[in-house]
Parts: structure tokens; C-alpha cells; sequence
């Protein structure tokens, strides 16, 4: 099973120029996630979409076990556990190669999770959401990704605003990592949250402004198959691979260090363009 130093070591590696950035890619065991929701009902269809993944370039996986689109309704801790555990249970015991990430904002599901394998804690609110979850982190010394959100899912989409949103995402940012890392956590990725708590012009201005937090931190980029990119297209989720990979590329460019993905194959060939591009310029 890979282990939290390892972890760290990939990413200094990237942060350091020695390596490509990580492609994490995504298995949402729900029924209502804005794009591959019950995709993955059973452990065959999530161990199938894991090992395609992996052979496809992933060194992470993505476990999540409740949608946080727009709107939606959360299950209790114990649904979501039940959902959660399967799915990690059959993915550690037949890929010891890969990290694990659990993308949840409660700390009473991290904690089940690390005892049972996980390697990497993924919180869309950065600790917002569940008081405990910073502690919890430091009890356990994981590496922790920390999303920004303005607002809940539920409310997020409702006219959010900002006087500058670099800038306050790059602050809450900062402020949740020192936190983080204070509470023992041996490494805090940084999320700006594309999609969440935030207008199509929020977003691309995040994405236009990306160097003002890739350059301070170990970044994140999660915009697959958004409706920044499929609304602006006129298209929807489904038809939104492309402008999935354009966005993508445009992240990498910018110093994007992970990018979360559905599509694994594209956005490893997006890393491979961009740092052959990189590796020429003399």
C-alpha cells in the first residue's frame, strides 16, 4: 500500500520540475452525481473502472459517496460509509500501486477510511463543514486536499459574489493550509473549487489567475465535464470532453500539479503534450 511520505515525495517531485503532474481520476459511487452517478452500482463495475483507469495513467483514485452538485441532498454519515467502505475495501485489496483519495467533508468518514486503507482525505469545504475534521487530520497525519466553497451545495449557485475572486479564494486558501499543516497534516494540497460557489466569469478568471495559487501551492484542478465548460460550449456533460481537455491543458500551462478527472486517457495526454512543449524551450 503506497504511503503518506511517498505521497509527499510525488509532489515535491512535481513541484520540484522532476516529475508530470498526477492525474487523479474519479469513481463516484452514488446515484446522483452530475455526471457518472450509478455508474458504479457494484464492485465489479468499480474495480472494471479503477483498473481502466490505472492502466490509463492514474496514480490516484477519487472514492466519493456524495454528490455535491448543485442542489443536492446529502445522506446520513451512515449511508454514506456503507457506500464508501465497499467501494474502498475492493479497490485497496486489488490495487496496492495506486493512492486512494476519499472525497468527503466529514471527519467521521475520514476516519473510518484511513483506518481502513485510504491514503489522501479530499474536503470540498476545507474543514468548513465538520468542526472536527481539522483535528481529526492531525490526528492521523494524512495528506489533505482543501477545496474552496462559498456557501454549501445547496446554496453555492444562489448569485455568489466576490469584489476579487483570486484573491479571496487565494486567501481562504492560504488560511485553511496553515491550519491544516498546524494541525499535523504532513501535506495540504490547495482546491480553488471551480464550480463551486461560483459564476461562469468566477471561474474563468480563476482559471486565467491560476499562477497566483499554483505558484504558493501544490494545486488541484477539478473542472471535468462542468458546466463552465458545457454551458459555454451549449452542450452538456456528456458532450463536454473536449472543452474538458482544453480546460485541462490551459490548468496545466498555469502550474496545475494534480488535475481530477473523469477521463483519464485525455488528460494524460494533455500532461504528456504540455511538459514534452515545456521540456523544449531552452
Amino acid at each position: 500500500m503506497p504511503q503518506d511520505k511517498d505521497f509527499r515525495a510525488v509532489v515535491n517531485s512535481i513541484l520540484e520540475g522532476k516529475r508530470q503532474p498526477l492525474i487523479m481520476g474519479i469513481l463516484n459511487v452514488t446515484t446522483d452525481s452530475f455526471y457518472d452517478g450509478g455508474s458504479y452500482a457494484d464492485t465489479t463495475e468499480i474495480l472494471r473502472a479503477a483498473a481502466l483507469m490505472i492502466a490509463d495513467g492514474a496514480e490516484i483514485l477519487d472514492i466519493g459517496a456524495v454528490s455535491t452538485r448543485p442542489g443536492s441532498v446529502a445522506p446520513d454519515v451512515e449511508e454514506e460509509w456503507l457506500r464508501m467502505q465497499n467501494a474502498l475495501t475492493a479497490l485497496r485489496s486489488e490495487f496496492s500501486e495506486v493512492f486512494i483519495s476519499i472525497d468527503t467533508y466529514r471527519a467521521e468518514v475520514a476516519l473510518r477510511a484511513v483506518s481502513e486503507g485510504a491514503d489522501i482525505i479530499n474536503d470540498v469545504s476545507a474543514g468548513i463543514m465538520d468542526s472536527d475534521m481539522c483535528a481529526t487530520i492531525g490526528k492521523m497525519k494524512v495528506p489533505y486536499i482543501a477545496m474552496h466553497m462559498q456557501g454549501t451545495p445547496q446554496n453555492m449557485q444562489h448569485q455568489p459574489t466576490y469584489n476579487n475572486v483570486t484573491a479571496e479564494v487565494s486567501a481562504f486558501l492560504s488560511e485553511r493550509v496553515q491550519l491544516f499543516e498546524a494541525a499535523g497534516s504532513p501535506m495540504v494540497i490547495a482546491d480553488p473549487g471551480f464550480g463551486f460557489g461560483k459564476t461562469m466569469a468566477h471561474n474563468y478568471q480563476l482559471l486565467h489567475e491560476l499562477e497566483q495559487i499554483t505558484s504558493c501551492f501544490p494545486t488541484l484542478v477539478g473542472v471535468s465535464r462542468k458546466s463552465m465548460i458545457y454551458k459555454l460550449l451549449q452542450t452538456n456533460a456528456v458532450g463536454a470532453l473536449n472543452g474538458t481537455t482544453v480546460a485541462n491543458t490551459l490548468a496545466l500551462l498555469k502550474g496545475a500539479h494534480i488535475l481530477r478527472v473523469h477521463d483519464v486517457k485525455e488528460a494524460r495526454e494533455a500532461v504528456e503534450i504540455v511538459a514534452m512543449m515545456k521540456s523544449s524551450v531552452t
